[in-house]
């Protein structure tokens, strides 16, 4: 069977990735920090789904436990098929306001992180094939603070990663949902619905996850769930970036 490693599997689309992974008869590994979570739902996906399931409990702010993972995706006599980096946090827009550390944390586990263990799977895939899946955001195509960037980092980098290691049976998929009914907005302290956003902009994750496989699938570089951020995506391309920003302030996507 196929074995997917997920990052930050214990909660939102990670955890959405590993059960839908799970029902396709996919082995995995878990990656989060919280043991406890990653342990219940490991014990749910092989109830539910007779598959294996590895728990590898790691911070991606931490070099070392980055390096742990890293070790896991390159170790051969237990091959990865499919990378998720799905891990990550927010923090608030206003960049001056924040302290300087957390964003430095957030760098390293959005773009850092991903890309130490991006290298470790092209280097581990290259020849066998496999795929990586990058969770980025419709926010990568907009201006929007250091999230924004760094999710435009990761859209930037599939596109080129894709068609560069296309030839060595590798794809590369930057999954770009908008506002997502997760509990990401629950550990920054917004709640759904009070962020000024209207309900049809929110999406369902089991939709979002369900679309980012497909593409992925399809060797896609760039997934945008649902037709009305593929019109957002396409409106940012011909409006002016202060027109954009002043959009994106209203909330976090």
């Amino acid at each position: 069977m196929p074995t997917a490693l997920i990052t930050g599997a214990s909660a939102g689309l990670g955890a959405e990735f590993a059960h839908q992974l799970a029902a396709r008869s996919a082995d995995l590994v878990l990656v989060a920090r919280g043991e406890t979570a990653l342990e219940a739902l490991a014990a749910e996906l092989r109830r539910q789904h007779g598959v294996a399931v590895e728990v590898l409990t790691a911070d991606l702010a931490v070099e070392a436990d980055v390096d742990r993972v890293a070790a896991r995706i390159a170790d051969a006599g237990h091959p990865i098929d499919l990378l998720v980096n799905n891990a990550g946090f927010g923090l608030p827009l206003h960049f001056a306001d924040n302290d300087i550390d957390d964003e430095v944390r957030h760098l390293r586990v959005h773009v850092e992180a991903s890309m130490r263990l991006m290298h470790a799977a092209i280097r581990a895939m290259r020849g066998r094939g496999g795929r990586i899946i990058n969770v980025a955001s419709v926010a990568g195509f907009i201006s929007r603070s250091t999230y924004s960037a760094c999710k435009g980092w990761l859209i930037g980098f599939s596109r080129w990663a894709n068609a560069e290691y296309a030839r060595d049976g590798v794809s590369v998929t930057a999954v770009c949902p908008g506002f997502t009914h997760t509990t990401f907005h629950e550990r920054m302290g917004l709640a759904p619905g009070h962020e000024g956003v209207p309900s049809p902009m929110w999406l369902n994750a089991a939709d979002v996850v369900r679309e980012g496989l497909r593409d992925a699938a399809r060797g896609r570089a760039v997934s945008i769930p649902s037709l009305r951020y593929k019109a957002i995506v396409g409106l940012t391309r011909v409006l002016p970036s202060r027109i954009t920003a002043g959009v994106a302030r209203r909330g976090r996507v």
